[in-house]
């Protein structure tokens, strides 16, 4: 009986080419999409569970008060280490401090690489479940040992066995390779990690970091740990949130700390005055939920035909019926026919991901593979095409199977005038979630255009930044500026302690006049030389920039315009501002200028109240480089670049055009906004397709009274509309729906956004239009096809 069931279905398909190519393709499209989005929820919602203690893994976090407002980072003091390993041990299994990520070069006879790394302390390759290949872990207990993953080992030694030999980190300390790691996938907070070095390497061959051994103060470092197996994270939480406030210092900005799981890294990662407010988590939901609509278009589509063509099934079902036919039978025939579409449309849609998986990872940044081994993956997929063959065939199968075979036989069957209601119902489903998408892809991409036209204050263009290798550039600032700028293809050159687009330092400890009583100020602190202003292109506001004029400017501070806000000032040059630092205070710093804010760091953020000071002590992490605007970069660059290898020829060449660094922090909403409009304009051409297929069964249906019309004298304009008004005034009840729901959805996802855009009117209209002008050319094919028969076919049977 089964191979009845689908000998008879198979031949309904191959009767009926158009609407099964409609449904099979519509149903193929949804499901493809659902499966990629299924694949990348699934790499989301599994970053670090590569590490097999991820459970057990955390970063210890602190929550400081500033004025009122909360803020919450991973910068923790370097004394915390020691008094969790004296108070707190038997909560921990790994206790590692680390250096944040580290951008190295490493040198092994004439090949040199610029690689990612960190310095962390014994125990972190155990703790992080690196896999080692070759040597040991626990090499790295040596200052001068290093552990590299396994394509850095293979690009620096080929097949050379690398565990023993040295390489050259940053072409100045001689590093022993003790152990080769297998590379760390992409999707983990450590994917980066290209090589591991000793956390002693740093506290040996550092002077701050070694000062800092018992600074409370100086929030300058990472601290990962792994829990004992009895302990929980809000257990030890509990034990060690206080530990900051017993010591003086620190008290009046009331610290807490806690440990941030590691599962919690990438998906929970923004805080809101101490508070977890999600993150990328919220980003998953979405996809999941676009996935689902879209799987549901296309159940939809299927629902729609096997319903509108129910007249020209009657008769089947009336036969069926009168020769015994129990609904069950009938419920499990049709069943089976969609069953048979979905499988189908499922190895449609295998073929349909293979195909598109490759550019769908290079549009989200992923490394996804599909699953080919996984059991998991197959019963997933297994559950998904049976639960899509119920959710598409339930309706028609229950439908159909309640035709009564008396009526039927006797040709008085009707629909019935509320026959179509239903399809009616779903096609405005179809387009409510249609125009919704198209809503909501519209206002993200306005709103990274918003942020991405923002003012950021200083001239992006032709500006380029050289990240400074520890020791290699002391004291050649002045030769470089001076090689640099007499090579005629740079006209200004400075040097600072944090990048252009982003901050490296905060202070606080401050005091000068007018400042409020239990004020705690936090401002961002960059160290920069002479020619920052000018080489930048700043904007001066009051005052004057630094000079070589005055040697006075060697203890002499400018601050943004947000600073001065903040700090109350109400005629800020010429104040003095004194560290409050009783034991060992700096020179007061004198105010000489004032310059407009610029964005370093979030440009969906306000701009952080900020001081430049004069680095008199050689601080500088960047060159900052004005290319000559009447040369072309890309020629100017070879001409930095030989000026770069005459003085560093060891060194590999390393620059950054800051637009392109600017422009990197709208990479994760621009993928996600690409992403959301591939995959409303797959819904949209799921809900045409549709929309196509009951166009063409309604000119169908109407083919004589389209003939009688045409003998009467109809024109094909008022033809075509008379096939078209329905469609238009669904999708029209569809817009009512869409608009408010929309509008809501994407007003409250803009409120995380402090610079954000209104939702215009105007949104919704482009989006109106637009969902009608999709509909009328959807339909206009088969209205006008109609339109234009001739009606002698069409009336000959009459």
């Amino acid at each position: 009986m089964i191979k009845n069931y689908f000998k008879i279905a198979y031949r309904n398909l191959v009767r009926n080419k158009v609407y099964s190519f409609i449904n099979i393709v519509g149903l193929a499209t949804g499901m493809a999409v659902a499966i990629m989005i299924g694949l990348w929820m699934q790499d989301e919602l599994t970053y670090n569970q590569f590490h097999k203690n991820h459970q057990k893994i955390a970063q210890v976090y602190q929550s400081q008060t500033f004025n009122g407002v909360i803020g919450t980072g991973s910068a923790i003091p370097r004394p915390l280490e020691m008094t969790l390993r004296n108070e707190f041990a038997d909560n921990f299994k790994h206790i590692i401090m680390s250096s944040w990520n580290y951008r190295g070069i490493l040198t092994k006879g004439d090949t040199k690489l610029v690689k990612n790394g960190n310095f962390m302390q014994d125990g972190a390759a155990d703790m992080l479940s690196l896999e080692i290949l070759n040597g040991q872990a626990h090499g790295v207990q040596d200052p001068n040992s290093i552990l590299l993953n396994a394509s850095t080992a293979k690009a620096l030694f080929g097949k050379e066995n690398p565990v023993g030999q040295v390489v050259k980190l940053n072409n100045l300390y001689n590093m022993k390779v003790t152990g080769v790691y297998a590379d760390v996938p992409s999707n983990s907070s450590f994917g980066t990690l290209d090589f591991l070095a000793p956390w002693s390497h740093l506290t040996t061959n550092t002077e701050w970091i070694k000062n800092s051994v018992d600074s409370w103060g100086n929030n300058s470092f990472q601290l990962f740990v792994q829990l004992s197996e009895n302990a929980t994270m809000g257990g030890v939480t509990a034990k060690i949130k206080d530990i900051k406030k017993r010591i003086k210092d620190t008290a009046p900005y009331k610290p807490e700390l806690f440990l941030h799981p590691m599962d919690d890294w990438y998906l929970q990662s923004r805080f809101e005055n101490g508070v977890s407010i999600g993150g990328r988590i919220q980003y998953v939901w979405l996809f999941g939920t676009i996935g689902g609509f879209v799987l549901l278009l296309a159940c939809i589509n299927f629902m729609n035909l096997s319903t509108a063509r129910s007249e020209k099934r009657a008769r089947e079902v009336g036969i069926r019926k009168s020769v015994g036919s129990q609904k069950r039978q009938l419920i499990f025939q049709f069943l089976s026919e969609s069953f048979l579409v979905v499988s189908l449309a499922f190895v449609l849609a295998l073929a349909m991901v293979l195909v598109f998986l490759s550019p769908f990872n290079t549009l989200s940044d992923k490394s996804i593979e599909f699953p080919w081994t996984s059991l998991w993956f197959w019963v997933s997929i297994l559950a998904f095409v049976f639960v899509t063959a119920l959710l598409s065939g339930s309706y028609p199968a229950l439908y159909l199977s309640s035709f009564q075979p008396v009526k039927v036989l006797k040709g008085t069957f009707k629909a019935g005038r509320f026959a179509a209601l239903p399809r009616k119902v779903l096609v405005v489903m179809q387009f409510t979630v249609s125009v919704a998408l198209i809503i909501g892809t519209i206002l993200v991409f306005r709103q990274i255009q918003y942020s991405k036209n923002r003012p950021v204050g200083y001239d992006r263009n032709g500006l380029v930044q050289i990240p400074l290798t520890e020791h290699d550039f002391e004291g050649k600032y002045d030769l470089m500026r001076s090689e640099f700028i007499k090579s005629g293809s740079v006209i200004e050159m400075s040097s600072s302690s944090s990048p252009t687009t982003d901050v490296y330092s905060n202070r606080s400890g401050f005091i000068w006049e007018g400042k409020p009583e239990g004020f705690q100020e936090d401002l961002a602190y960059t160290a920069v030389s002479v020619d920052f202003v000018k080489s930048l292109g700043l904007k001066i506001i009051a005052g004057r920039d630094f000079s070589r004029e005055f040697a006075t400017d060697s203890n002499a501070v400018i601050l943004n315009k947000t600073a001065v806000k903040y700090m109350g000032l109400t005629n800020p040059v010429g104040t003095i501002i004194k560290d409050d630092d009783e034991e060992d205070p700096n020179p007061p710093m004198t105010v000489i200028g004032v310059i407009d804010d610029m964005i370093m760091q979030s440009p969906y953020e306000p701009v952080k109240q900020s001081m430049y000071v004069f680095d008199k002590f050689n601080n500088a992490s960047y060159y900052n480089l004005r290319l000559n605007p009447a040369q072309n970069s890309s020629e100017s660059m070879k001409v930095v670049e030989d000026v770069y290898k005459k003085h560093f020829p060891d060194l590999p060449f390393q620059f950054q055009f800051v637009d392109q660094e600017y422009a990197a922090k709208f990479a994760a909403e621009e993928r996600i906004g690409k992403l959301a409009g591939v995959f409303t304009g797959l819904a949209v051409l799921i809900s045409c397709l549709g929309l196509f297929g009951l166009a063409s069964f309604m000119a169908e249906q109407r083919t004589k009274e389209v003939g009688v019309r045409k003998v009467l004298g109809a024109s094909v304009m008022s033809l075509w509309g008379l096939l078209s008004k329905d469609f238009v005034q669904l999708v029209l009840i569809s817009l009512l729906l869409a608009v408010p729901v929309s509008w809501y959805g994407m007003h409250q996802w803009l409120q995380k956004y402090t610079y954000h855009i209104e939702v215009s009117w105007w949104v919704f209209v482009v989006a109106g239009a637009g969902a009608i002008a999709i509909t009328l050319l959807t339909v206009s094919f088969q209205a006008i096809k109609a339109a234009l028969m001739n009606p002698v076919e069409s009336l000959r049977s009459e």
